[in-house]
């Protein structure tokens, strides 16, 4: 397949597929301030609501070891359209669904449709751009996706105050309609011309897992993210018992994280162009358990240090992801797309399992649950340095 990629289109993709990247954590957490309203919409338990956001969550990481392989084997553009007329279609049926089984349906096409989005960017943006140009758009690309989890709520409570709760799925109809848009007529396809049209093997799989820089990334990706869904499941509890916050200051409490994570994503896009990328991984380790540890130690003393300690955990992170990717997709060059698809269903595993040790972890206590997290860290640093 030849590449269309033109000037001017050269840099405006990376916004767009930006944009689509987006999606996929926005709408995860969109409609979390209506889910009581919902719950009483439907006439069902609060149990299948909630199940609505794992499913969402389901189909999102197992897709992203479906779209990776297809996109290097039929191209970017493709499997983008593909998957943003899927997420558009399934969030009209969202805005109409009469029953929880219909809703849960489409939350799930939801999921399998916008999943594309996460694992396509990365991989134009490694078509497009090199060196530090490909870095600052890492930045930009780690920055959105951790904005869209916070996004959503707050985008969300706004809409559910002052209109109707179904206009959230109108909200999510129009953002895809203007992402297809985008990417049918100014997103060029980006497949490198000299690319062979693979087709799909458990090998390349294989291959991802044994590589020494593969492997330690998916490892890195799957603990920060365990902890950081550590935070995200320990700051309520914490601020609600210890300090006896309101919702709205709960809310404001979780800012300094996210946007930790933003700068941090942006700083990491420019320091990653002058540090081998193997010391930038281990400075951000060695900072993360420095500030995991003073988290442990400080979290129910004072609220102040609360939040310092997590915004260090959250630069940490920050700092660190633009070079995750960046350094796979200079290593699978050949089928980057399917390396990110890999890299990322480990990161919602990640995800997946932080909730649920962090929860079971979190009845002994703070120090009980971030002691294990600590530990954790510990051991991926560990396995960091010595297979790199």
């Amino acid at each position: 397949m030849q590449t269309k990629t033109l000037p001017a289109k050269r840099y405006l993709a990376v916004p767009i597929v930006t944009a689509a990247a987006f999606l996929a954590p926005f709408t995860q957490s969109i409609y979390i301030p209506i889910l009581p309203e919902l719950a009483e919409a439907f006439q069902t338990a609060n149990f299948w609501i909630n199940a609505s956001i794992s499913i969402y969550t389901a189909m999102l990481a197992v897709m992203q070891l479906v779209y990776g392989p297809i996109g290097d084997r039929k191209g970017r553009k493709r499997v983008l359209l593909f998957g943003l007329l899927l997420y558009t279609a399934s969030s009209v049926g969202c805005y109409f669904s009469f029953s929880i089984e219909m809703f849960l349906f489409f939350r799930a096409l939801q999921g399998l449709g916008i999943a594309a989005g996460s694992v396509m960017a990365v991989a134009v943006i490694g078509d497009l751009l090199t060196g530090p140009q490909r870095l600052r758009a890492m930045g930009w690309y780690q920055s959105a996706i951790a904005f869209g989890p916070v996004a959503g709520p707050l985008l969300g409570g706004i809409i559910a105050g002052n209109w109707h709760y179904s206009v959230i799925f109108a909200v999510t109809i129009a953002f895809g309609l203007l992402a297809l848009a985008a990417i049918l007529f100014k997103l060029p396809e980006t497949r490198p011309a000299h690319a062979v049209a693979r087709t799909f093997s458990f090998q390349d799989f294989r291959r991802i897992l044994m590589n020494r820089v593969g492997s330690s990334m998916i490892l890195l990706g799957l603990v920060q993210y365990f902890t950081l869904y550590n935070f995200i499941i320990c700051l309520p509890v914490v601020l609600t018992v210890r300090y006896g916050l309101s919702i709205e200051h709960k809310g404001l409490a979780f800012v300094p994280l996210t946007l930790a994570i933003m700068v941090g994503s942006m700083l990491g896009s420019r320091l990653s162009g002058r540090l081998h990328p193997k010391t930038n991984l281990l400075f951000c380790g060695v900072f993360c358990i420095i500030s995991l540890i003073l988290f442990l130690l400080t979290a129910e003393h004072s609220l102040a240090l609360l939040i310092i300690t997590s915004g260090m955990y959250g630069l940490s992170l920050g700092v660190s992801l633009p070079t995750q990717t960046d350094w796979l997709a200079r290593e699978f060059a050949d089928f980057r797309a399917t390396a990110v698809g890999v890299y990322n269903f480990f990161r919602f595993v990640g995800m997946t399992l932080g909730p649920v040790i962090g929860s079971a972890l979190a009845a002994y206590g703070v120090q009980m649950q971030f002691g294990f997290v600590v530990f954790a860290a510990a051991l991926s640093l560990l396995y960091l340095h010595r297979r790199l």
